[in-house]
């Protein structure tokens, strides 16, 4: 037994050791070591042109910037004009050129910690490249190249105002004509987009629509080397359900998504935020991703319009949304669209902890105090469990002079060695995994309340106390991961020591290394970590009290006392 808990520990010990190397050469702008991933790129500008005759082919996906001569990037001469449209709650820039929506700027959400400027999700600049295209495609129609015309109107919704409506329209083009109008309203970050395909020739026609999101693969600002979350393309259906696509996946053809479906969406997420199209459920579509040249990657989903008689026209309704992961707005927009906000294979335990989350918050008006609430209740959830785990701790405790004194007697014969300890175990009726198990199952539950503080966008920036100002970046002082460290050890000393010398010491140095993360965790995951420790620190105290054996602090070069003889 004593050896298999070895071997445990140590090939924890060992993955750790792997990990934290690995997350420390990235953290200093060196490749990973053990786990390579794909290497960030310098977003370069380009032009790309694909096949657009066929209803298998994919839109063509164009930045609006080239490269000279020399190799270098340079800005190409705009094409069009741009627009921008402000509601209360988004600012949004669009282009005559396809009526392409290149810039959203989230005026409730502030970009950095001075919080000066608005979150900015999609954007088109030399360095950035992230824009929301749609087009039509079975012939030479109007694309998200063709330049439209604007008509006049009201650019910014106005107090007592609950819409705005922005048109633009495409000259003809082989008898075709694309009327796109954009509707937004007040609170909303999802915008209704109607498209009017008109036969303007004397043939009928049967084309179709595209609609596509575009990014390069930078990462996001604010990332951290010790934690990542995804970013990349998403599609939802009832068939193939929540589908995330890696960009190396895509780069190695071996991306795995629905590629027909009659429901559902085509999304790009990042943490705390993210952008879909949305079309209504019943419309045939076909969903696609593709890697366009080194850097960029588009994400859509092509649908048949039916034949349109010359002089007739046809409708398609779809809404485009870029904004926060907020849980209860995404419930309302879309089915499926509310698991962008990605929890992982915790998805079960994770959203009703959210939801208890959301509940204390109501009630505290604080995310810091409703964080602390929560661990609370789940400690009180768990409290037999974490009794029935202490107890089994606090005999072990009691019994390890006398193991000790045993191990001494009997180092030079572990067959034997091993026997008596089942023996003293047997008849002192303790489980030595009696410890484990009670706190192996909470495991999940708090893994999962680990990924609610991570990824919900109403933690991003929310104060708590004092120096606390964002709950979502790292305690600027340290003060939280200190105490967090002090715990950990303090929790580790009230531990009996395993009569193993050397398992005693790793019981030591793993709250070390695992505490070193805990510096460049944001302050909600610490405060998190923090208040659980601080609990089970008080609840193992009054057990041990409770069971005659009064708290000691034992460390790993402390001599255990000799049993009586």
């Amino acid at each position: 037994m004593t050896d298999i808990r070895r071997t445990i520990l140590w090939v924890v010990f060992a993955f750790s050791l792997i990990m934290l190397w690995d997350k420390w050469q990235i953290h200093n702008g060196n490749p990973a070591t053990f786990f390579p991933a794909a290497s960030p790129v310098t977003a370069q500008n380009s032009s790309t042109n694909g096949a657009e005759n066929s209803a298998n082919a994919t839109p063509a996906a164009t930045v609006n910037t080239a490269v000279d001569a020399t190799g270098a990037a340079a800005e190409a001469a705009p094409v069009g004009e741009t627009v921008v449209i402000t509601t209360d709650v988004l600012r949004l820039t669009l282009s005559t050129e396809g009526g392409t929506v290149v810039r959203t700027e989230l005026l409730n959400y502030k970009q950095d910690a001075d919080r000066s400027q608005p979150v900015v999700l999609l954007d088109e600049t030399p360095q950035h490249s992230y824009v929301a295209q749609t087009g039509l495609i079975g012939g030479n129609y109007p694309t998200h190249k063709t330049v439209m015309q604007l008509q006049p109107g009201e650019r910014t919704l106005q107090d007592g105002q609950d819409s705005l409506t922005v048109r633009l329209e495409s000259p003809e083009m082989d008898g075709v004509k694309l009327v796109k109008t954009l509707t937004f309203k007040r609170g909303a970050y999802d915008v209704a987009v109607q498209h009017d395909v008109i036969n303007t020739g004397n043939q009928s026609i049967n084309p179709q629509l595209y609609l596509q999101l575009l990014r390069d693969n930078l990462p996001i600002d604010g990332g951290n080397a010790f934690y990542s979350t995804f970013t990349g393309p998403a599609f939802y259906s009832e068939a193939g359900k929540y589908q995330k696509v890696e960009f190396k996946d895509v780069d190695k053809g071996k991306a795995s998504f629905e590629k027909q479906a009659d429901n559902g969406y085509v999304a790009m997420v990042q943490h705390y935020f993210a952008s879909a199209w949305l079309l209504n459920d019943g419309i045939e579509r076909e969903n696609f991703v593709r890697k366009v040249d080194a850097n960029f990657y588009t994400a859509g989903a092509i649908t048949t319009l039916g034949q349109i008689e010359p002089g007739q026209s046809k409708t398609l309704n779809a809404r485009f949304f870029a904004g926060p992961q907020q849980e209860k707005m995404l419930e309302t927009l879309s089915p499926g669209l509310v698991l962008v906000k990605d929890y992982g294979m915790f998805t079960i335990l994770a959203k009703p902890l959210y939801w208890l989350l959301d509940k204390i918050h109501s009630v505290l008006g604080n995310w810091g105090w409703s964080i602390i609430g929560l661990v609370l209740l789940l400690k009180i959830a768990f409290y037999w469990l974490n009794a029935k785990a202490y107890a089994s701790m606090a005999k072990m405790k009691a019994l390890n002079p006398r193991i000790t004194e045993m191990r001494e007697r009997l180092k030079d014969k572990p067959q034997q060695m091993q026997q008596e300890m089942m023996r003293i175990y047997r008849e002192e009726k303790v489980n030595p995994l009696g410890g484990c198990l009670p706190i192996m199952i909470q495991i999940p539950v708090f893994i999962a309340l680990y990924w609610v503080l991570l990824s919900s966008v109403e933690i991003r920036q929310a104060p708590w106390i004092l120096w606390i100002t964002d709950l979502s970046a790292k305690d600027p002082l340290f003060i939280l991961p200190i105490l967090m460290t002090l715990s950990s050890l303090l929790q580790t000393a009230l531990n009996p020591v395993p009569p193993d010398p050397m398992q005693a010491k790793m019981m030591w140095f793993m709250p070390l290394i695992f505490s070193f993360m805990f510096f460049m965790f944001p302050a909600g995951l610490v405060l998190y970590w923090l208040t659980n420790n601080v609990l089970s620190i008080a609840q193992q105290w009054v057990i041990n009290v409770r069971m005659g054996v009064p708290p000691q602090f034992n460390h790993p070069f402390k001599k255990q006392p000799a049993a009586a003889k």
